[in-house]
């Protein structure tokens, strides 16, 4: 994706973020845990082609409500939203599909760069394997969204501030617990339950199935990051844990402010300060915020990082019930989702002649049916939750 693409002049192609750190190497080559191997099996076998696997040939229309529908939109309700036309409706949408999916972007060359730093700092062997597949997902994951926003949306925007904030704090951290803390539980916590956002719940049949490929390959990250770090938390000193502790609240209430959407208002001249005060005090859009916890919460409370301050933090933010949920359940979830929809495309892609990558009469794009084909086995319950939610914006 050129720079063309964006909405505004960027000046800035590179960014460079200073930081110290050691390189480790291991020479105990037989050293692994065994779920962490198990992990680096499946990182190993679950690689995909974005070319193949992928149906590039569905027409996308940017400024449809299927592809954005209008209640992802912050400001939907409001009296500046009630006050635009149709086309300026679209335009919004337009708009916000190409700032969700190019901070979506932006995300996956951080993680791209944190992961190789992991291969680089972390101790051991079993990490290190792990992590040089996740290294390729992310590097997939960059191809995927920026194609995407380059042949279907068509427009992209820079990165959030808050977003590149939290990047500089993790990349230039020179500990590997910190990098792996902030990336793997952090940022692709709270980015998986934005991805689960578009796969459960938007009519666009390649958002769809892109996001619940990218899903598959980082509820293994999240997975990644329990099983390194709830091993090395319990060496530390009390006051090691509580710097990892004030990093959560910091890190919790900057991911949480970054879904504002502020430089859309701006670009496309909207009052600026009604829409801020509108997104501040939405309820709906609140139930949408807390969602993007679902998956962060369980997850520290898991690594025993839920001290006093954390507990507090995610009380003020609506989010401490989060804590009652089954992180492993929420990963193989999103691992049968992903499965089956594979299983969908190979098989309508046998039926009309596609080998098993995809290959055949479309190009090599995959299946249109297979993407296209609903998920019926979303689950039940995170499902009522979403959909009343968005009952209760369409009616207030």
């Amino acid at each position: 994706m050129t720079t063309r693409h964006y909405v505004v002049p960027v000046d800035q192609t590179q960014w460079a973020v200073p930081g110290e750190s050691s390189t480790v190497f291991s020479f105990d080559y037989d050293d692994g845990r065994d779920r962490l191997l198990s992990l680096y099996e499946k990182g190993k076998e679950k690689q995909w082609n974005t070319n193949t696997r992928l149906d590039w040939s569905i027409d996308v229309d940017p400024e449809s409500p299927e592809n954005f529908p209008d209640f992802y939109i912050p400001i939907y309700g409001s009296d500046t939203w009630e006050a635009m036309d149709e086309k300026g409706h679209a335009q919004l949408r337009h708009h916000m599909s190409s700032w969700m999916n190019s901070q979506f972007l932006h995300g996956e060359q951080g993680a791209l760069v944190c992961t190789a730093k992991i291969v680089q700092t972390v101790p051991d062997v079993d990490c290190k394997f792990y992590a040089a597949t996740q290294v390729m997902d992310e590097a997939r994951h960059m191809e995927t969204y920026s194609r995407y926003l380059r042949e279907k949306v068509e427009l992209a925007y820079p990165i959030n501030p808050n977003l590149k904030s939290l990047l500089n704090d993790i990349v230039s951290d020179g500990r590997w617990d910190m990098t792996c803390l902030g990336m793997q539980i952090m940022v692709e916590g709270l980015a998986l339950a934005a991805f689960a956002m578009v796969r459960d719940f938007s009519d666009e049949p390649l958002a769809k199935a892109l996001n619940a490929y990218v899903m598959q390959d980082e509820a293994r990250h999240v997975a990644f990051g329990r099983l390194s770090l709830r091993d090395y938390y319990p060496q530390l000193t009390q006051a090691e844990r509580d710097e990892r502790e004030e990093f959560i609240v910091y890190a919790s209430y900057l991911m949480r402010d970054r879904f504002r959407g502020d430089e859309v208002w701006e670009y496309l001249e909207l009052p600026y300060d009604e829409c801020i005060e509108y997104v501040e005090n939405s309820e709906m859009l609140g139930e949408f915020r807390k969602m993007l916890f679902s998956r962060i919460v369980p997850t520290v409370k898991d690594l025993g990082l839920f001290g006093e301050k954390v507990q507090k933090a995610f009380l003020d933010m609506g989010v401490i019930d989060y804590a009652a949920v089954n992180p492993d359940d929420l990963s193989a979830a999103d691992e049968q989702i992903a499965d089956e929809m594979e299983g969908r495309r190979q098989l309508a892609g046998s039926r009309n002649g596609h080998d098993e990558n995809g290959n055949g009469g479309n190009g090599g794009n995959g299946n249109r049916n297979g993407a296209s084909e609903g998920l019926s086995d979303v689950d039940p319950e995170r499902a009522n939750e979403i959909a009343a939610t968005i009952e209760a914006g369409r009616e207030g």
